[in-house]
């Protein structure tokens, strides 16, 4: 296809392409056809859609796609970089070893991982080798991540690791350096934070090291949240 003739993931507003009519099972297989912001008026829409998705060439070595778990309600959105081979497996994003820290330092803010938090990944099918996905991976899948984001519509997002920084707002700063700082993205507040892997790679608790960094941060949030919401543990919208 020319390239003034190919059409934006991003940018296309109506669902029409060339005054033909866009079909639904046509955006979940075709990648050059985009999905436009407000296209799923339910996130079980967008997770049948998900189901079936054959965007990138991931859809050609994974298990199951592996689109979310939590609350579609909960006032914080957490984000990752893709599945891993038990996520693979289960369908569940971030249920390995550091899913399960990642629950711990939720709990650590009596945050609940089932209740109180969505989870989601920048890609919804694993990486052969566990990779970082690729730039055109990312951008396959990134219109299912704007519309969890717009379904959910949370008061803060964490960004776990560089890679859901990079791949939600292009920023490409190392996550060292941004970690536990208030980003503002599409009107979002937005928190980078360590990704559980690395803490595990850095089991310190000492001051300065990454599970401490993380512990402050973790608290920040918790202390946005009751900020933002009407009364300290309640989550009502």
């Amino acid at each position: 296809m020319p390239s003034e003739e190919q059409i934006s993931l991003f940018d296309w507003h109506e669902p029409t392409v060339a005054n033909v009519t866009v079909e639904p099972e046509q955006i979940s297989t075709d990648p050059q056809v985009p999905i436009p912001s407000g296209f799923y008026e339910t996130l079980d829409q967008l997770t049948d859609h998900c189901h079936q998705c054959q965007r990138c060439d991931l859809a050609l070595s994974r298990t199951h796609v592996v689109v979310s778990r939590g609350n579609p309600q909960a006032p914080l959105l957490i984000i990752g970089e893709g599945p891993g081979q038990q996520e693979d497996a289960t369908g569940l994003p971030f249920v390995g070893k550091a899913g399960q820290l990642l629950d711990k330092i939720l709990a650590s803010v009596k945050l609940d991982s089932q209740q109180d938090v969505y989870i989601c990944n920048i890609v919804k099918c694993r990486p052969p080798g566990n990779r970082t996905p690729t730039p055109e991976e990312s951008a396959a899948c990134k219109p299912y991540l704007l519309e969890q984001i717009r379904l959910v519509n949370p008061k803060i997002i964490l960004l776990t690791g560089a890679t859901a920084v990079r791949g939600v707002t292009g920023d490409k700063r190392g996550i060292t350096k941004i970690r536990g700082q208030w980003l503002t993205w599409e009107n979002y507040l937005c928190m980078p934070i360590l990704h559980p892997a690395y803490l595990l790679r850095n089991p310190s608790p000492e001051p300065g090291k990454p599970k401490w960094l993380m512990w402050q941060d973790i608290q920040a949030v918790r202390a946005k949240l009751d900020e933002l919401l009407d009364s300290p543990l309640s989550f009502e919208r």
